[in-house]
């Protein structure tokens, strides 16, 4: 494993889905792939693809402000169009769009000037390389599996000396990155199509990290990376090991201007306090338009989610996963030496804020953001089965997620047990 400790730290990333899909709005790669866009109209794009308006320090900066601690940029989505200018192919935005320029360099420098650990994501398909759909997955019936031209090719039409001239392809554009990028992060996905044996994925972890031995590899390699990605809703078992939920502002990962589905601050704040109470990051997904633009509504959002990680970092940073289910309603973290217990109150505080089978004795608990310290007792509890703590609701409460902050008598020590009596 390979997995750095400033993974578990960074608690927030920003996952930004930038590309010529951003042009008209449509949906990256799968636009084309699903037959909603012709092929060739989704490649038009290319020409009106500008980064007029792109300015990394602005992004770094906003994102800082997020409370952020890394970012991850879509270097080469499903359709083949890569950010930087590759050797390999023409297929990118140095060469074929108005952009004219890499777009990786400014980014990854911007990024790092803020502090920010750069992720580059990178598909492992690619639905426009002549060499890609030469090979069959091994298991027909898997799901996932059509006959989509873009994927496979027909039964008994499979081209093994194809497929490798894609693997050296493959290879070459990652080593490009690696070594031109010394990225901290390699966002890995489209896995899917082939098997771990055909990709060749515990070759290419030992290729990779000859290359860069510090750099974490996500998930999606058919068991070689480091950490699990779930998508899109906050697992109610949280994985084992490390994990980050991706998780987009609106409904879309590129930018649509027809989707105005944006999530609200309060929602975004109280999934964030539910990922970190589980022990993992939370990697928000951000759309840039054509030119290069954050929108006012996504800028906003992160400005608040900052604002309520500004006002409860304690209870964020240096922190590890808090109770389990059950022991209190709502998600909760524990600093890094299991002393202090911060509970996120996720819903309306009303006559007290009730803590189940905490076999500490509490020191004091205070309200986070303002410092107000706060009454509590304990009840009821019988022989081994502990009482319930009981805890006086602040005079202020935030507006989206009140952290309380309980300082206990040594570290954490819980009741698991079945009742007695």
């Amino acid at each position: 494993m390979t997995m750095q400790p400033w993974f578990a730290d960074a608690k927030l990333g920003i996952f930004l889905h930038w590309g010529v899909y951003a042009v008209d709005g449509v949906a990256e790669s799968w636009s084309f792939y699903g037959g909603d866009v012709p092929y060739d109209r989704y490649m038009a794009q290319l020409d009106r693809f500008t980064a007029a308006d792109y300015d990394p320090d602005a992004w770094a900066r906003l994102f800082a402000r997020s409370g952020a601690r890394y970012t991850v940029l879509t270097a080469k989505h499903h359709d083949g169009v890569a950010l930087w200018d590759t050797r390999h192919s023409d297929l990118n935005v140095a060469e074929r769009t108005p952009a004219g320029r890499d777009l990786l360099a400014p980014y990854t420098e911007a990024m790092r000037r803020q502090g920010l650990k750069v992720g580059l994501y990178f598909s492992h398909l690619d639905w426009s390389h002549p060499d890609y759909a030469s090979l069959r997955h091994e298991d027909p019936t898997r799901p996932w599996m059509t006959d989509n031209p873009y994927t496979m090719p027909p039964q008994g039409q499979e081209d093994p000396e194809r497929w490798e001239r894609f693997l050296a392809f493959h290879r070459g554009q990652l080593s490009e990155l690696v070594t031109g990028y010394e990225p901290d992060l390699l966002w890995f996905d489209g896995q899917w199509e082939r098997t771990e044996r055909q990709w060749r994925m515990r070759e290419l972890r030992e290729e990779l990290l000859a290359l860069k031995g510090d750099m974490i590899l996500n998930g999606r390699m058919h068991g070689h990376g480091d950490y699990t990605t779930p998508e899109q809703g906050v697992p109610i078992t949280p994985p084992d090991g490390p994990w980050e939920l991706c998780y987009t502002l609106n409904n879309n990962w590129g930018h649509n201007p027809q989707d105005r589905d944006h999530k609200p601050v309060s929602l975004l704040v109280r999934t964030f306090a539910e990922t970190i109470g589980g022990g993992g990051n939370l990697l928000l997904g951000v759309g840039p338009t054509a030119e290069g633009a954050i929108t006012p509504e996504q800028a906003s959002r992160l400005e608040g989610l900052g604002a309520w990680i500004r006002r409860n970092k304690d209870a964020v940073y240096g922190t590890v996963a808090g109770l389990p289910l059950g022991h209190h309603y709502g998600p909760s973290t524990l600093s890094k030496d299991r002393r202090t217990l911060y509970l996120h109150c996720v819903d309306g505080l009303r006559d007290f804020v009730a803590v189940r089978g905490l076999v500490n004795q509490v020191k004091r608990v205070t309200a986070l953001a303002t410092g107000e310290v706060l009454a509590h007792r304990t009840l009821g509890g019988f022989k081994e089965v502990p009482g319930v703590l009981l805890i006086e609701p602040p005079a202020e409460t935030d507006r989206y997620v009140t952290v309380l902050a309980v300082e206990l008598d040594g570290e954490v020590e819980l009741y698991r047990g079945g009742g007695c009596g």
